[in-house]
């Protein structure tokens, strides 16, 4: 039987093409220099090899909350932006500046959130300072002309700003709308909403798979059973689903219940990022993952490959990929800052004074953001940067 294929990347000399053998992503490259050309895609081509997808239809691959689905205009922008990436990257070992795309951004539209995380990345500052809409379509319109290809909407608490659903029905095809939440007002009719705007995804905060410690976190009775219904609403409104998890030495040995809390409630995916000293944490350096948490995590990955839950560990992603701040990642925040990631306080410019596309290239000229791993864990960045 002949396989369905997806095309992830072609030209007129050659294709990447995917396609699901038993479940899993196989890839194949269909041209006379096959091997000289995987060479070059390898980094690309590996994300998808051996994979288990979030999702398949007759003619449509979902990989992940993550990325667009394939074939679609947006997964389409995001290849070539991984392809000019990759010569920039090779242009800067060379010691020569060269711009990447910021393939995702995060837009803060609210201060607001009736919640009080003890480890948020933006605490309100009690000014419930909004990002108007018209003034959010003009950052669509700026970014998506950028190459952008995922536009995540944050907060505060999203779900809480009047008028979402039209910021979700205007952004292009080119690119894919997600939003971060905390479940908080999140109801039937608004999934429903949300789903008829165009939206593809939904990340549901979750710091544990306990009720009580969760809500301890988040400050507030109540929210553990809300992210709850919000995930039921969503996935009934035919949403993807993402619960998404910030690890900490606190929660660290938690990955099994989170993992079955996800099965139990049937989402497609099950995402980890390391907890960040920043925001309300930010004093918090020593209380970060250590080298023996990150083997707890990279076995739970492993093990955990393959079941009915896709498991996204972000970590591992950055292993291949290096920290995306500045680099393929830009924050907004409710005020108009603009900043390399949601997680680095340092804003380069605000949207109401400059366009995003000079602020960009003001990130891109200072040659910092090419790290490895997260600059807000390094002594040394938050010495010269933040302190």
């Amino acid at each position: 039987m002949t396989p369905q294929y997806y095309k992830i990347y072609g030209n007129a000399f050659f294709k990447v093409l995917a396609y699901v053998d038993n479940g899993v992503i196989k890839t194949r490259t269909t041209s006379l220099a096959a091997p000289i050309i995987d060479h070059f895609t390898k980094d690309m081509v590996n994300i998808f090899n051996d994979q288990y997808p979030i999702k398949l239809t007759s003619n449509t691959l979902y990989f992940s909350t993550w990325m667009p689905p394939i074939p679609s205009q947006a997964f389409d922008r995001l290849v070539d932006s991984q392809m000019k990436s990759m010569v920039s990257e090779t242009a800067w070992k060379l010691g020569i500046p060269a711009s990447t795309i910021p393939d995702q951004v995060t837009i803060s539209i609210t201060e607001e959130c009736p919640n009080n995380c003890i480890h948020c990345a933006l605490p309100d500052t009690k000014h419930k300072t909004n990002l108007s809409i018209p003034v959010v379509k003009d950052i669509i319109n700026q970014i998506v002309r950028l190459g952008t290809t995922q536009i995540i909407f944050d907060g505060g608490e999203p779900m809480v700003y009047e008028g979402l659903e039209e910021l979700v029905a205007y952004v292009p095809e080119q690119t894919i709308s997600t939003v971060f939440t905390s479940g908080s007002g999140l109801t039937s009719t608004k999934a429903q909403a949300l789903s008829a705007a165009g939206l593809y995804a939904v990340n549901v905060s979750l710091d544990s798979p306990h009720e009580t410690e969760h809500d301890r976190i988040r400050g507030r009775t109540g929210v553990f059973n809300e992210a709850m219904n919000a995930i039921g609403h969503c996935l009934d409104a035919g949403l993807l689903v993402d619960i998404y998890v910030v690890i900490a030495p606190h929660n660290i040995y938690d990955l099994d219940a989170f993992y079955d809390l996800a099965v139990d409630m049937k989402v497609h995916e099950l995402s980890f990022y390391e907890i960040v000293p920043t925001g309300r944490w930010i004093d918090h350096e020593k209380e970060i993952l250590l080298p023996q948490h990150r083997v707890i995590l990279d076995e739970f990955a492993s093990r955990r490959h393959g079941g009915p839950v896709k498991v996204f560990s972000i970590p591992q992603i950055m292993d291949v990929t290096g920290c995306f701040a500045g680099r393929r990642w830009l924050h907004i925040t409710p005020q108009g800052d603009v900043l390399p990631c949601a997680c680095i306080p340092i804003p380069y410019g605000n949207i109401y004074n400059d366009p995003i596309k000079d602020i960009w290239r003001r990130i891109q000229k200072t040659g910092v953001y090419r790290a490895k791993s997260c600059l807000m864990r390094d002594s040394t960045f938050r010495d010269r940067f933040i302190k």
